[in-house]
């Protein structure tokens, strides 16, 4: 007893650790990348630029990890399936990093986190357009608390930016919609993508996507002589956007979805926090405090709303197989139940056919015609 309780007292710990990492992490990819995009701060105004290096970082390593290093099977992929899968994926991908990380040259960090608590309003929205979900009243009022609180929040905002709001919320509707056709296109197949493989078909796709708008956009304006470009500063940042996602990976594989979603809340109270002391400028109201307090109790109670969903799923799954093994069983005895007869009848008839003429099997017809003749 003393021996597993030391097993389980160890693997809670490191359990703990994994979650510790992935918090950190995950709030110190938003605020460096805060830093670095920031004018006022190591000012490199390039989010796509800074999107593409991660992209290609995180492709070239991904590709080490399944082609060289065989740490991780890659999937049974057609040219139909990345067409049609694919693509489209990698193309709400790349734009949910792009309007994301733009999004940091106009607002605050705790405003971006505060709007991204309209993440399950946008993903449930498209879901239902999608039929991926159904309409529920439960859920529509939730989704309502969720928006009114943002709208508070939003409305409290002392440096309220509507360009970079329009940006955020459109990250966040690619990122809904990257979610639902991954369900729909993927899921639905049969294929499942874990983060490394994810990162290895989806990567490469995004840069392609992000290139155009590179051009376009930011091209021109990075050759100017005086721009600054530090390779230890954008190795590290890219080094750990790349670490967020295999703890993402390890997290979930050792806890499961429930626990890094509560994690998650843990963690956007931790960055708002820390971003108030780190940016002198991100201040925060009572009246931002408030709605967003308000669309987190929204948010919860939606993933508690999914989380009883799959639950009850998964109970009816559990019956309907048990039904399903009662009614084998129950056509297994059937037959057998039929075969007996059918022997039972056979024997019957085997025996009702003796009783009529007991000599008839023990005597050839020809005998028996031989005997019907007269002598000559």
């Amino acid at each position: 007893m003393a021996v597993i309780m030391a097993i389980m007292t160890k693997q809670h710990l490191l359990t703990y650790i994994y979650l510790l990492v992935y918090i950190s992490l995950s709030s110190g990819v938003i605020l460096y990348n805060k830093w670095v995009l920031s004018t006022l701060y190591f000012n490199f105004p390039f989010p796509i630029t800074l999107t593409m290096i991660h992209m290609a970082f995180s492709g070239a390593v991904a590709f080490l990890l399944i082609r060289v290093l065989k740490v991780v099977s890659p999937i049974k992929m057609t040219f139909h399936i990345y067409a049609t899968c694919v693509v489209p994926i990698s193309a709400c991908f790349a734009a949910s990093l792009w309007f994301g990380n733009t999004a940091y040259l106009y607002i605050s960090v705790p405003f971006i986190q505060m709007l991204k608590a309209l993440m399950p309003v946008a993903t449930f929205l498209v879901a239902v357009f999608f039929g991926t979900d159904k309409l529920r009243c439960d859920v529509f009022w939730n989704m309502v608390l969720v928006s009114v609180g943002v709208v508070i929040s939003s409305y409290g905002e002392i440096h309220f930016n509507v360009i970079g709001t329009v940006y955020q919320v459109t990250g966040i509707i690619a990122e809904a919609l990257r979610l639902v056709l991954t369900q729909v296109l993927l899921q639905k197949k049969g294929l499942t993508l874990n983060p490394i493989t994810s990162l290895y078909y989806i990567a490469p796709c995004s840069f392609v996507f992000l290139f155009f708008p590179w051009y376009v956009l930011e091209k021109p304006e990075m050759e100017d002589p005086h721009m600054q470009f530090d390779f230890w500063i954008f190795f590290s940042n890219t080094l750990c956007a790349l670490a967020l996602n295999l703890t993402t990976f390890l997290v979930i594989g050792r806890t499961g979805a429930v626990t890094i979603r509560v994690a998650g809340v843990l963690k956007d109270w931790i960055l708002i926090t820390l971003s108030t002391v780190l940016f002198p400028e991100s201040k925060i109201t009572g009246l931002n405090i408030t709605g967003y307090a308000i669309a987190l109790s929204g948010v919860v109670f939606y993933n508690y709303l999914k989380f009883r969903d799959v639950h009850t799923s998964q109970l009816q799954s559990i019956q309907d197989e048990s039904a399903k093994e009662l009614q084998s069983e129950k056509k297994a005895d059937d037959d057998v139940n039929v075969n007996n007869n059918e022997e039972t009848r056979l024997w019957n008839d085997s025996v009702s056919d003796t009783h009529l003429d007991e000599e008839a099997p023990l005597i050839s017809p020809s005998r028996i015609s031989h005997f019907g003749r007269k002598p000559a």
